[in-house]
């Protein structure tokens, strides 16, 4: 069986080999590259299960490379940056970055995230349901399509991780906790702003159905079914 390949992109040589040694470590194979154009035409050329980005490099940023990447191909991104601030990750996750992790980090930590977005975007749907209609949104299951008032949604591969388990559940209060476990699928590292962010890109995206995922203050959050 063939190893699953990572493509890792960051300006700094002595990350790139660090991130490379923990995946192959893992069973990965690696491909490098030093900036955002190499990454694009790497891109343009073979086909990754994943990429591990930074944000800020020369002659073309994280960002604008999975913008262009984006174009052609939905591979899963993790960017890296040296920058936490909530735009920095809002714009990620719009622009469809699966995880952002920010600088320093621990590369075992790295290693579970992408173990988990790799696990998370080649899972298929739960068997039981395949098309659910909730007033003038459609989620069908099978096709990963999402539509609101007969408009198809464009949603980042986490969205739609992250919207299907909670119309799984529907009309159940959902823990934080329990949302991160479940769908990031690892014990999460860090503050939980990820989820926060996610949720606020969703009802975004949800527009007139978006006051069906309610704020459960203190606990989670409920998607409701009626």
């Amino acid at each position: 069986m063939d190893r699953m390949k990572i493509l890792i992109v960051d300006d700094e040589a002595r990350i790139r080999a660090l991130i490379a040694k923990y995946a192959v470590f893992e069973g990965y194979s690696t491909e490098e590259a030093e900036n955002g154009m190499q990454a694009v035409d790497l891109c343009a050329r073979n086909r990754y299960d994943l990429i591990i980005m930074d944000v800020m490099m020369p002659e073309l940023d994280g960002f604008s490379a999975v913008r262009e990447i984006r174009k052609s191909q939905n591979t899963p991104v993790i960017m890296l940056s040296a920058r936490g601030e909530e735009y920095d990750r809002i714009h990620g996750f719009e622009i469809g970055v699966d995880d952002y992790v920010v600088k320093p980090f621990s590369p075992r930590e790295l290693m579970m995230r992408v173990s988990a977005v790799l696990k998370r975007s080649g899972a298929a749907p739960e068997a039981g349901e395949d098309v659910v209609t909730l007033g003038a949104l459609e989620v069908n299951f099978t096709a990963r399509r999402v539509s609101v008032e007969g408009r198809e949604l464009d949603l980042s591969p986490k969205e739609y991780d992250l919207l299907f388990y909670m119309v799984r559940n529907r009309g159940i209060a959902l823990s934080r906790e329990k949302l991160i476990s479940d769908v990031w699928g690892y014990d999460f590292f860090g503050d939980d702003r990820t989820l926060d962010t996610h949720i606020k890109l969703l009802r975004k995206e949800l527009g007139p159905c978006a006051d069906r995922i309610t704020t459960l203050r203190g606990v989670g959050y409920r998607f409701e079914k009626d």
